[in-house]
């Protein structure tokens, strides 16, 4: 297994000598930076988390009380830096993908097969922002008790998700029709 699907050349390089390289299009530049920003929010959501579980475990064996709001918190953190984070990943093709099995096929198959995994990658991140959305509006008129927010928040994070695994992997499906890499974000 590997972490990645394509082995194609990075954004900017050919996949023959003979043609030019290309710069990166607008949509690869605001995709990169996308996930970027998700990076960052992700990092800043565990700042957060890490100050909020802190202040739990102080609040319990320090104060021998607990602030009860922490807790929710920390559940609705985890949603947001994990969600995000995965988004990420299917940027940066930080997925667990079998190219042992991809390796097997000619070049034309498997330039066949990572197109196909990507779009079904889309296809589930379409269905995941669909149905996330569709929760989110169903209990958008609960609270969440110890927050007194709406409920849909907890369902805002796969929302976002699902959109952002789309979009990055159409990205990805039209680096692999140039002959292109998608290069990772964090580089």
């Amino acid at each position: 297994m590997s972490a990645s699907l394509d082995r194609s050349p990075p954004a900017g390089a050919s996949g023959s000598p003979g043609h030019p390289a290309q710069a990166p299009g607008v949509f690869t530049r605001g995709c990169a930076g996308l996930a970027r920003l998700c990076m960052w929010l992700s990092i800043a959501g565990l700042v957060c988390l890490l100050a909020a579980v802190t202040l739990q475990v102080f609040g319990r064996h320090v104060l021998n009380s607990t602030p009860t709001w922490a807790e929710s918190l920390s559940l609705l953190l985890v949603l947001f830096v994990t969600m995000l984070g995965a988004a990420v990943g299917v940027r940066d093709a930080g997925h667990i993908g079998f190219e042992s099995l991809v390796e097997l096929l000619p070049a034309s198959g498997q330039r066949a097969m990572r197109l196909f995994i990507h779009a079904l990658v889309l296809l589930f991140g379409v269905l995941m922002a669909g149905n996330c959305a569709i929760l989110a509006e169903s209990v958008h008129t609960y609270a969440v008790p110890n927050l007194g927010i709406s409920e849909a928040w907890k369902y805002v994070p796969a929302t976002v998700s699902g959109v952002l695994i789309a979009m990055f992997s159409a990205e990805h499906i039209v680096a692999l029709l140039r002959n292109q890499k998608v290069i990772p974000a964090w580089r």
